[in-house]
Formats: structure tokens, C-alpha cells, sequence
């Protein structure tokens, strides 16, 4: 329940909305949740071949080359940027004109992304060198980075077409088949992955075939969208029309959107810089963040993706109370779900840690050094998941700038927390400096579209975010107690035990935030309730 100034406030056409978000929201969680088991996965195939080894470390490095241009150009600022110009033009000027506007995009970013990713295969040695500089300290480390991000710099444009797919498909208002792409690109990560360790391949040899392998999941994620894509009427074919207004637009948008949805990527390549010093750093930081990609993933993004596609909607139809309301609706959702897996992060990391990677070259000492980067990096889960909320209503506005402001103040906030902490805290001060930097982010994106949109009522938020909170404290007690008591009687060196104090802890600790949010009158619990059983009864 809602309280009576929040019940005047939610109009029944709004609470309509809400509740059609949340049953959208349902459907995308469930397919990103798919993807995400199916990337836990993949990363216990990686952590059983390689470990924290010298070549986990190069691999880690070679990927997050083409990994963060995916994210800056392709998925990130291509998508901010895409997804209100193709709706608007299908709004305003017809499918026709959208579907020419799409392969006038298609086309340029054939050209723009083929010469980034020859340019990157070119200069791969350079790249590594300025990006890893403590490799130098280890015979062969760079060399052996740098052929690894040759063989993956391909993924590029595959990963960029998927994004423009996936943006068509979201402007329709199709969310599965888009949600279910990531999924297809695990699932060929992890047959090479089970091929290459029956195999029994030397550590040398894994780390180039898991590079080969990764190729083909971009690969399987472009073409797991196509069938869907080309139901909607879309053929493809490419164009060079760099007069073509949309495509104008798009350019635009994505020069500052490259900037504003950088933040977190950035940041990464900065920690990288310094986690190069540390041997086995690279690879603790991301086999952290993977943990961390959970939550972002099945939450975070899906609330994000149908969250875009109403501000894009009613940006086009000059609705900016309707904006304000899909955006409140969409924060209040994600601290929903976001903070109760904070809150199980930080109770169980440990646990979490070992039952997932610790089997082959991963060792018990790797498994602590992951859950201290895991503690720190899970403080800033909620806006790590708020600010993929946020940043797309100012583009949605062409109001970019904002996000490029915030982004380089969580850039340079995350640098000086970088210098003063690594020499106190090494690893563990970069994963800590990262949550930071996302928090100012969301921090300065909030205050920004307040002063924009005039009326944004940012108090309901901050006090729905306050419940939430208050509901995860016992939910993070409950779920460090029952790991604590099945690892007293169970041990922790089997598998079952490992996997029975994880399953009680999430278990207890869902329960208990489920019990602590109705006393709280979480009113989003409601709404989450009634999407499920929707769907269980047209089932």
C-alpha cells in the first residue's frame, strides 16, 4: 500500500502504467536472468581453465578492449541514441522511413566500426602496452594480450549490429527475443568453453581457443535476433546517406552519449591501468564484476530497457509529466529488486565466490581476494542499475550535455579515489573507487533532470529507497545466518555444502525481505505479485 499523498498522486492511469512496466519488466528479467546463469557459467568454465593466472589476467585485458568500445559506441551510446529517433520516426513519419532510417544506420556503422576495428588490430601491441603497463613485468604477458585482442577486436561490429537490432526490436515493444541475445552469445562461449577443457588444453593454448570462441558468441547474438526482426516487416539493406536527417540526429546524440554512458566502462579502464601492478588483479576485479553483472543484468537493465522506450514515447509526444512518472516508477523499481542483492552480496560473497569458482586452477586464496573486491564493488549496485535508468531520459530530451557532466565528474571522482586508495587498499580501494564514482554519477544525473523536468518529486524516491534499505537489513542477517549454520554442519569442501549454504541464505533472505516489505507497504511487491500471476494464468 501507498500512502494517501502517494494514492492522490498515482492517477489510475499511472498506476495502469506501472503495472504494465512491472509485467514487462517480468518478462525481460526472465530471459536476462537466463543469460546471466548462463554467463555465471561461462565464467566457471574460465576460472576452471585458467584461474587467476598470468593468462586469465592477458585474457581479461585483450577482452575488455573491443568489450569497452562495444559499450561506448554500440550497445551504449548507440542504443541512447537510436531507440527515440527510430520511434520517433515510426510515430511521425511512417514504418517505411524507419525501416530506410535503419539501414541508412547499418550502413555508416559498417564503415565507422570496420575502420575502428582494423585500426585496433593494427595497433593491438600499442593498445595493450598503454592499457596493462605492469604486463611488461612478466616475460610474454603483453604479447600474448595483444594477440588475444586481435583475435577478438571482430567482435565489434558483430556486437554493434546486434545493437541496432536490438533497438528496433525494443522500439517495437518485442523485449524477449532482444533479452534472450546475450544468452545465445553464452551459450557459445560455453560449448567452446566444455570443449576446450575435455580437450584438456594446456593453460597457452585455452586462453587463445576461449578468444576464438568468443568471436562466435557475437556472432550467435546477431543472429539470434534476425528471425524476430525480420517478422516486423525490416529488410536489410545497407545505405550511405549521411545527409539522412535521423542519421544526423542519431551522430548527434551519440557523441556526448558516448561521454555520458562511459562512466562505468571508464573506470574499469582506469582500475585496469592500476590493477595491471597486482598479479592476479585483472582477473579477481572481473570475475567480481561479473557478480555484480547479475543483478545489473536481470534488474538493472531490463527495468532500463522498458524504462527507455516509455520516455522515448512520450519524449515524442511532448509528455514530460508522463516522463517524470515512468522515470520515478522506474527508480522505485529498481532499488526494489536492486538492493535486496546488495544486500545478499554483501552477506555472502564468500560463500558465493566459492561455490561458483573455486574448482580447477581457481584457489582458495583466489576466492577470498574476489570476495574483497566483491564487497566494495557491491556498495554501488543501486546506481550502478539507477543511472541506466536515468542517463536515457536526457537523450530521449537531446539534452546529452548533462550526461557527459556526469559522467567525467564520476571519471574524476573515480581517478582521485584511485590515487589516494590503491596504496592503502590496492585492488580492493579500485572496486571501491568504481561504486563511488557510479553513485556520483547517479548522484548528478538525479539533481540534473529534477532541475529539467521542474516538478520531479525525487522525495518519493529517496523515501521508497529508504524502505527498501531498511527491508534488506534483516534480509542480509537472515541469509549470513543460515550460510553460517549449514557451512557448521556441512563444512564447506563438498559441492552439496557449498551449494546448501548458498541456497538456505538466499532463501532466508528472501523470505524475510519479502515479510519485512509487506510490513513496510512496499507497494511494488504488490505489483511484481500481480505481473507474476498474470503471466502464471495465461500460462
Amino acid at each position: 500500500m501507498r500512502s494517501p499523498q502517494a494514492e492522490a498522486a498515482l492517477s489510475p492511469p499511472a498506476k495502469g502504467a506501472a503495472s504494465r512496466m512491472g509485467a514487462k519488466a517480468l518478462l525481460v528479467s526472465a530471459a536476462t536472468m537466463l543469460s546471466r546463469l548462463l554467463g555465471l557459467v561461462r565464467e566457471q568454465l574460465f576460472a576452471a581453465l585458467l584461474g587467476a593466472s598470468a593468462f586469465a589476467d592477458a585474457f581479461v585485458v585483450a577482452f575488455r578492449i573491443p568489450n569497452l568500445l562495444r559499450d561506448l559506441f554500440a550497445e551504449g551510446a548507440l542504443s541512447a541514441a537510436f531507440v527515440p529517433t527510430f520511434a520517433d520516426a515510426v510515430k511521425n513519419r511512417g514504418r517505411e522511413h524507419a525501416v530506410r532510417l535503419a539501414n541508412v544506420v547499418i550502413g555508416a556503422l559498417l564503415v565507422v566500426v570496420g575502420i575502428l576495428t582494423l585500426l585496433g588490430i593494427l595497433f593491438a601491441p600499442q593498445i595493450v602496452a598503454f592499457l596493462a603497463p605492469g604486463f611488461a613485468e612478466v616475460s610474454g604477458k603483453q604479447e600474448l594480450a595483444a594477440l588475444c585482442t586481435r583475435i577478438m577486436f571482430p567482435f565489434l561490429p558483430l556486437v554493434s549490429l546486434a545493437a541496432v537490432a536490438m533497438g528496433q526490436l525494443n522500439a517495437e515493444e518485442k523485449f524477449g527475443p532482444p533479452a534472450f541475445a546475450s544468452a545465445m552469445f553464452n551459450v557459445a562461449a560455453i560449448a567452446g568453453g566444455v570443449f576446450l577443457f575435455v580437450a584438456g588444453f594446456r593453460e597457452e593454448e585455452a586462453v587463445i581457443g576461449w578468444s576464438i570462441f568468443t568471436l562466435a558468441g557475437g556472432a550467435a547474438q546477431l543472429g539470434v535476433q534476425l528471425p524476430a526482426l525480420f517478422r516486423t516487416g525490416f529488410r536489410l539493406r545497407p545505405a550511405l546517406d549521411w545527409a539522412e536527417p535521423g542519421l544526423r540526429r542519431i551522430g548527434k546524440l551519440m557523441a556526448p552519449a558516448t561521454v555520458g554512458l562511459a562512466a562505468t566502462q571508464v573506470n574499469i579502464f582506469v582500475n585496469t591501468i592500476f590493477a595491471s601492478q597486482v598479479p592476479g588483479a585483472p582477473a579477481w576485479l572481473n570475475y567480481a564484476f561479473r557478480l555484480m553483472q547479475l543483478p545489473i543484468g536481470v534488474f538493472g537493465v531490463a527495468v532500463a530497457t522498458i524504462a527507455t522506450t516509455g520516455l522515448a514515447k512520450r519524449a515524442a509526444e511532448r509528455d514530460l509529466p508522463g516522463m517524470q512518472a515512468t522515470l520515478a516508477q522506474g527508480l522505485r523499481l529498481v532499488a526494489f529488486l536492486t538492493v535486496p542483492s546488495m544486500a545478499g552480496l554483501l552477506a555472502l560473497r564468500e560463500p558465493i565466490v566459492r561455490l561458483l569458482f573455486q574448482h580447477g586452477r581457481f584457489t582458495p586464496e583466489d576466492t577470498v581476494a574476489t570476495a574483497w573486491a566483491t564487497l566494495m564493488y557491491a556498495t554501488g549496485l543501486y546506481a550502478y542499475s539507477a543511472v541506466k535508468v536515468v542517463a536515457p531520459a536526457f537523450y530521449a530530451l537531446d539534452r546529452s550535455r548533462i550526461p557527459v557532466i556526469a559522467s567525467l565528474s564520476a571519471v574524476g571522482a573515480n581517478v582521485l579515489l584511485n590515487v589516494t586508495l590503491f596504496p592503502y587498499l590496492s585492488y580492493k580501494g579500485l572496486a571501491l573507487g568504481t561504486a563511488a564514482a557510479a553513485t556520483v554519477n547517479f548522484l548528478v544525473l538525479t539533481v540534473a533532470f529534477r532541475k529539467v523536468a521542474g516538478s520531479f518529486r525525487i522525495g518519493g524516491v529517496l523515501l521508497h529507497l529508504g524502505r527498501v534499505l531498511l527491508a534488506a537489513a534483516p534480509c542480509a542477517i537472515a541469509a549470513f545466518a543460515a550460510n553460517g549454520a549449514i557451512e557448521h554442519a556441512l563444512g564447506t569442501e563438498s559441492l552439496l555444502a557449498r551449494l546448501s549454504g548458498v541456497g538456505a541464505g538466499i532463501a532466508a533472505g528472501a523470505i524475510v525481505y519479502v515479510v519485512a516489505c509487506r510490513l513496510l507497504r512496499v507497494a511494488e511487491l504488490a505489483e511484481i505479485g500481480s505481473a507474476f500471476r498474470r503471466r502464471l494464468r495465461r500460462a
